[in-house]
């Protein structure tokens, strides 16, 4: 750990003046007292990165950066009034400022020269975040848990860096790679998975089924391969509770290493795990974990953007790629023993561009290894075409509004719900809606909404475009109105024809049960299921054709006796059909020499297994929960 620092403080001359280094998780922070140096160094910094193949900063030595006072104003000075900045907020622990703005292109300048004038005028380091386009309250609590925490901050991401850095704990014997599937293998629900190498312990998701019964809905936290304390790092591919949902109560069993996910996945996982401890409250049932655990885990993550290479331990490089499934979705490329073995682990991937987001990705530097998600990879799983379920969704919403009834979608509130909300925007904006029509979006639907309108660099050129402009952006549509309290929700029932958007998307518990109970037994209105349905829900119960649904309220039993029609729609999917997983592989550059299905029910995991061995002629492999595979 050491000789990294020396080696770095080596390549630059003594009168660069560095009076302190360290390490902010992989990257490597020098703070400089020469001013000349920190304007212009010269390159002598790419040097030393070009030298090392690390990420160096350098930053300003405290006593250089100007008064908090001066430097606002200054900023304000700098920065064009068009930028719309909201907040100036200090780090000074890090010698960086973070300047929030409602246009951060402008705050940012051509090729950085507004960043530039503030350094140079400063000495303070600036950052620039957007400003939602619709306000967020989470996440204007989660800047604020980081910026209350720098302190915090500095010195774990310092002792991330020397995890990293400090060379080999456990002692290298040799060259071995096992993965051990503690939960989503041949079933949809707990994705977990743990990586071992002689140095490195990895666990990749850790969700929650929250369709299953408590035997059956968490991962196997307590296999043998498992030592909580051990682990070197937590890497989440997506915000959904069967990927992230157990993650706080990581923490709370006594996990402290650092969480890598992208920024969006970070702020929809902690709204949805908060949102967890509520039903859990609502439902009378111990929560699993509680909000200060949300909490430390915010504290403890660490985001990386797609294509944005890092270390994780001393022997494994991630990077993310753009995985298509929802907002932030990532794909995980591990670079295992510096260029031993590279495994893709797709997460949840939807190689398809959708009204929202842009497909998954296929080349990749190297590729031995894949471990892929096969929801729909059965022989039968080829639903209609995002085209043919959008008019489909169009004549369910106009016949229904027609009959004065109204259209319930229970919706994940990630990814699908926002979908749906472009859709019905373009129905609007064509004319194709009455125009007094109002679409409601529950509570934590639009939550996930304003945090999807920080983040438009992840959607797709077209709906980034729109974002940009805020007369165009699609989500600010006067058809939408929020529906946050119980009263509001009695007015959306009692408004005339009108379209609900409510979470869960399996009307396994939230909003969507409560509208259900209220307009089940009225034949004029519409439900529409648009998410996968595990068994044992609600939605896939409705699905089957069961009419007669029990509720418990208290000690009494009431029944609802289904009027209403029951609509599915499969085209809207996160997921890929059986011919675009097919066609993903086909497309993978390089080929990979051995594939891992996971993410479905057994019969789909072996069809795909053995569809994709008899096409490439390579070793694939269906695991059950608990099974270790050596990959290499």
């Amino acid at each position: 750990m050491a000789s990294i620092l020396d080696e770095v403080l080596k390549h630059l001359p003594e009168s660069a003046d560095i009076t302190d280094s360290g390490f902010e998780g992989a990257n490597i922070v020098l703070y400089t007292r020469n001013k000349d140096f920190f304007i212009n160094n010269e390159g002598a910094i790419k040097e030393v990165v070009d030298a090392i193949k690390k990420r160096v900063e350098l930053r300003a030595d405290s006593s250089l950066c100007m008064g908090l006072e001066e430097a606002e104003a200054e900023i304000k000075k700098i920065v064009p009034e068009e930028a719309g900045i909201s907040n100036i907020i200090f780090d000074p622990q890090r010698s960086g400022v973070i300047i929030e703005a409602e246009k951060p292109g402008i705050a940012i300048g051509k090729q950085g020269d507004v960043l530039r004038e503030i350094r140079k005028k400063t000495f303070w380091v600036p950052l620039v975040r957007r400003v939602p386009a619709i306000r967020s309250k989470l996440i204007e609590n989660i800047r604020q848990v980081l910026y209350e925490n720098n302190d915090f901050r500095k010195k774990f991401l310092d002792k991330v860096g020397r995890r990293i850095y400090d060379g080999w704990i456990r002692g290298k014997k040799s060259e071995w790679i096992r993965l051990t599937f503690l939960g989503g293998a041949r079933q949809v629900g707990r994705s977990c998975m743990l990586l071992q190498t002689p140095e490195s312990r990895i666990m990749i998701d850790c969700g929650v089924n929250v369709a299953a019964q408590d035997d059956d809905a968490y991962p196997y936290l307590d296999a043998p391969e498992l030592n909580l304390p051990e682990v070197d790092a937590v890497i989440v591919t997506h915000a959904h509770l069967d990927h992230s949902g157990l993650i706080p109560a990581l923490i709370k069993y006594g996990y402290e290493g650092p969480i890598y996910c992208t920024d969006p996945t970070r702020d929809i996982m902690a709204l949805l795990a908060l949102d967890f401890i509520g039903i859990s409250h609502k439902e009378a049932k111990k929560s699993l974990f509680t909000s200060d655990d949300v909490k430390n885990m915010v504290k403890k993550t660490i985001c990386l953007n797609y294509e944005e290479v890092t270390d994780i331990t001393p022997d494994v490089r991630l990077t993310f790629f753009n995985a298509g499934h929802t907002l932030g979705s990532s794909m995980v490329h591990l670079n295992i023993g510096n260029g031993m073995h590279n495994l893709l682990l797709t997460g949840d991937m939807n190689y398809e561009h959708s009204n929202l987001l842009s497909s998954a990705v296929t080349r990749f530097p190297r590729l031995e290894t894949l471990v892929t998600e096969g929801t729909y990879g059965g022989k039968e799983d080829n639903p209609p075409s995002r085209k043919e379920s959008e008019e489909e969704l169009k004549k369910i919403i106009t016949e229904t509004v027609k009959r004065k009834g109204k259209v319930l979608m229970p919706v994940l509130g990630v990814g699908r719900s926002q979908e749906i909300m472009l859709i019905l925007e373009k129905m609007y904006r064509a004319e194709e809606l009455p125009k007094d029509i109002k679409v409601y979006i529950q509570g934590m639907v639009w939550d996930i909404t304003a945090i999807h309108t920080a983040y438009p660099d992840y959607f797709n050129t077209k709906i980034k475009k729109a974002i940009f402009h805020k007369d165009e952006n699609p989500f600010l549509c006067k058809i939408f109105k929020q529906v946050g309290s119980r009263k509001e929700m009695e007015q959306a029932l009692e408004s005339g024809p009108c379209v609900i958007m409510a979470t869960s998307g399996m009307m396994t518990g939230g909003a969507s049960v409560d509208y259900f109970k209220a307009l089940a037994e009225d034949k004029k209105n519409s439900l529409v299921l648009t998410s996968y349905q595990g068994e044992g829900s609600l939605g896939k119960k409705l699905q089957d054709g069961e009419k007669d649904i029990n509720f418990a309220e208290g000690s009494k039993i009431i029944t609802i006796k289904t009027q209403m029609d029951i609509h599915t729609l499969k085209g809207f999917s996160g997921h890929s059909s059986r011919n675009q997983l097919l066609n993903f592989v086909h497309n993978l550059d390089p080929k990979p020499k051995k594939v891992i299905v996971v993410h479905a029910e057994s019969s789909k995991c072996l069809e795909l297994a053995s569809t994709l061995h008899k096409i490439h002629k390579i070793e694939t492999v269906a695991p059950k929960n608990l099974e270790t595979i050596r990959i290499k």
